[in-house]
């Protein structure tokens, strides 16, 4: 044991002697390696003002309890959502599983048989059975000389980070696909509304063509017309059914229902205040989880990097064997019959082809394409709440001009209804009119919707929090404290 000790302390020292000191790292010089993001203003430039960080609770605007439920559904029952949590607890299990790296590593095993020996006695061949027992027990630890090991553990921890950020950015995702989906069913189910009552107008036209046709005021010109636009504003209910029930479908998987088209609605599209700008471009790094995730790739990429640099330089492994013996089960683990050897060595890697150099290049690659996509994520997650901040002023004023067209066009169609009963237009001008009315009403209800959906992408883009409680099953990584001590 005595010889071991020595030998362990000489292989420090040698190390020690051979390596330069291990605080010149790689990750030393990352300011020549990691590159910067563009400089953020401290406003909003399509609004020209700053706020307060945004609030979780942004569904409350949109004042529809069932928006807020089918949400809380989705969290708690979205496979993609269910996925990304089980992928997150691999991602914690690994990081406590690297943490096992910083302690000894020991196992056991015992085995027994038997063997068969022939021999002569009195003329005569015999077996002769023996017994054979044995018994060990290894141990293992490497010294965490240059950091290689803590190195290890913080890229777990920081992959771990990563994984954790990504289930946090796939919530609020599901949270605005769900919602946004609400919307785009609710903009569906109005437009087949408008369909039918687009509908009933060209019957109601049918009704009056017939009535003149047979008092000899109008022809079959005017008859077979108004059955045509009578067949047409069929076929639209037709294709605005499919699109609602396409709708509902979609919905119904984001929710992880079966596709079966049953989920009903009642909601009419929300009219909603100008946005109000929250936060401000330099506080959006902080709430934004995808980017919390690109940022913690950045730091993974860079540990990856040192880590095929220490790859380079000598390790210190100590490890320890005890086995023994016998015929006899008793005798095989008898601490006193047992042989025990320990063995400290060092390994400084001279030759391999190039291969670590390659792999250090290739870490080191992998870093700056990191930080080259966390730039591009930030600036992306810039343009979103710009588009959002922009598009909710031009959206506005759409749904403001659409909602003007709509209600003239609905009085135009009634004066041109009056007028046709009463022989002073025809057949063709009140079609013109119900078209223009059935165009402006559509034309509202999707300004509407965009502007519902706009709103949805903009908390998306702030990284706003999700404003139910994710019922996903994701509990903070507890036991990393454990250190990864036991198996």
């Amino acid at each position: 044991m005595k010889n071991s000790f020595l030998l362990l302390g000489t292989a420090v020292l040698a190390a020690c002697a051979a390596i330069p000191d291990a605080s010149e790292r790689y990750i030393d010089n990352r300011n020549a390696l990691f590159s910067t993001v563009a400089d953020a203003p401290g406003e909003w430039s399509a609004s020209g003002v700053a706020g307060q960080a945004p609030s979780a609770d942004w569904l409350s605007q949109f004042n529809d309890p069932q928006m807020t439920a089918l949400v809380a559904e989705a969290l708690a029952a979205n496979p993609t959502l269910e996925a990304r949590a089980a992928l997150t607890r691999a991602a914690q299990a690994r990081a406590r599983a690297a943490r096992g790296q910083r302690w000894p590593s020991l196992s056991a095993s015992v085995s027994g048989g038997s063997t068969s020996t022939g021999v002569i006695i009195g003329g005569e061949e015999k077996q002769i059975q023996n017994s054979v027992y044995s018994a060990n027990l290894d141990a293992s630890w490497e010294a965490d000389l240059w950091g290689r090991v803590s190195n290890s553990v913080a890229q777990a921890d920081a992959d771990r980070a990563a994984s954790e950020a990504d289930l946090a950015a796939a919530e609020l995702s599901i949270t605005a696909q769900t919602a946004g989906a609400w919307i785009a069913l609710n903009e569906a189910l109005a437009q087949e509304r408008i369909a039918g009552l687009s509908f009933e107008a060209r019957d109601r036209v049918l009704t009056i063509t017939d009535r003149r046709v047979r008092s000899g005021i109008s022809g079959p010109l005017e008859l077979r017309t108004a059955r045509s636009q009578l067949a047409a504003a069929e076929a639209t209910i037709a294709a605005r059914r499919q699109f609602s029930a396409e709708a509902t479908r979609r919905l119904e998987v984001l929710l992880g229902r079966y596709p079966g088209a049953e989920l009903t609605s009642t909601t009419d599209l929300p009219e909603l205040e100008l946005i109000k700008a929250e936060g401000n471009p330099a506080l959006l790094l902080t709430r934004r989880p995808d980017v919390a995730a690109l940022e913690a790739r950045v730091v993974s990429a860079g540990l990856a990097a040192e880590e095929a640099r220490l790859a380079m330089l000598p390790a210190l492994r100590l490890s320890a064997a005890a086995s023994g013996g016998a015929s006899t089960f008793e005798d095989a683990v008898d601490p006193a019959l047992i042989a025990a050897r320990m063995i400290a060595g060092l390994t400084q890697p001279l030759f391999a082809g190039g291969r670590l150099r390659a792999q250090q290049a290739a870490a080191i690659a992998q870093a700056e394409a990191a930080v080259a996509n966390y730039a591009g994520g930030v600036l992306n997650a810039w343009r979103e709440v710009e588009d959002a901040l922009t598009a909710d002023v031009l959206l506005a004023q759409q749904e403001a001009a659409q909602s003007v067209a709509f209600e003239e066009a609905k009085f135009a169609e009634d004066l041109a209804e009056r007028q046709y009963v009463s022989g002073t237009i025809t057949i063709f001008d009140l079609i013109d009119a119900q078209t223009r009315r059935l165009n402006a009403e559509s034309q509202f209800v999707s300004a509407r919707a965009g502007r519902a959906t706009n709103r949805i992408s903009y908390h998306l883009a702030l990284g706003g929090g999700v404003p139910v409680s994710p019922a996903t099953d994701t509990q903070p990584d507890a036991d990393a404290e454990e250190d990864g001590r036991s198996q």
